[in-house]
């Protein structure tokens, strides 16, 4: 499926997840198998993301003003996991749920606002667990009772340890076509900085 041709798809491909979670991966990988992504650019590649973030600055009025999602089909955009449940539900789409365990994800945060130098301790790190756990309960209770979602989970550190297996998974979960090679070969484990001893995802 070459890039462009993905619009002919009937639904809309969201990535979600937590922050840090491996959301941007994940579009890098569509956009090299074949699907275009909805990203405005806004947000320029940095040192955490030297690829880019693939955002739509749109998406986070969603909740207010949904009006991007006319253009989304055939193509992919990156979701916030909180802002999933305000995606209109007249239509189709297909979720790639990204997990990886929250002890990574906070550290993640935590190193790229000290590069900002940002503010690191806003909230404790058990409090804020506890915040993303309680949105992604609602969030997937939401989608499950929806009868135009379709969920696929991800797990980050199965992508990096068998980028072709997860390529595949993807592939089949969104009708088949895409460039599973192509999907695979932009995974790149050396760009996984912050790592657990516990292996498990939130």
């Amino acid at each position: 499926m070459a890039v462009g041709a993905s619009s002919a798809l009937p639904f809309v491909t969201v990535v979600t997840g937590v922050p840090r979670s491996g959301t941007s991966l994940m579009l890098q990988m569509l956009a090299a198998g074949g699907i275009e992504p909805l990203t405005d650019g806004a947000r320029r590649p940095d040192a955490h993301n030297p690829r880019g973030y693939f955002e739509l600055e749109a998406v986070k009025r969603t909740r207010y003003d949904a009006s991007w999602v006319e253009d989304a089909a055939g193509r992919a955009v990156k979701v916030i996991h909180a802002l999933v449940t305000a995606l209109p539900a007249d239509r189709e789409y297909r979720l790639v749920w990204m997990q990886r365990p929250l002890e990574e994800v906070m550290a993640s945060q935590r190193a790229m606002l000290a590069r900002r130098g940002a503010g690191v301790d806003l909230l404790a790190p058990e409090r804020l667990a506890a915040i993303f756990r309680a949105q992604l309960n609602e969030a997937e209770r939401w989608v499950a009772a929806q009868p135009g979602f379709r969920s696929l989970a991800i797990n980050y550190h199965a992508v990096l340890e068998d980028p072709k297996a997860a390529a595949a998974a993807v592939d089949r979960f969104l009708g088949g076509g895409l460039d599973r090679e192509a999907m695979a070969s932009v995974v790149d484990p050396r760009l996984h900085r912050q790592r657990s001893s516990d292996p498990t995802t939130a």
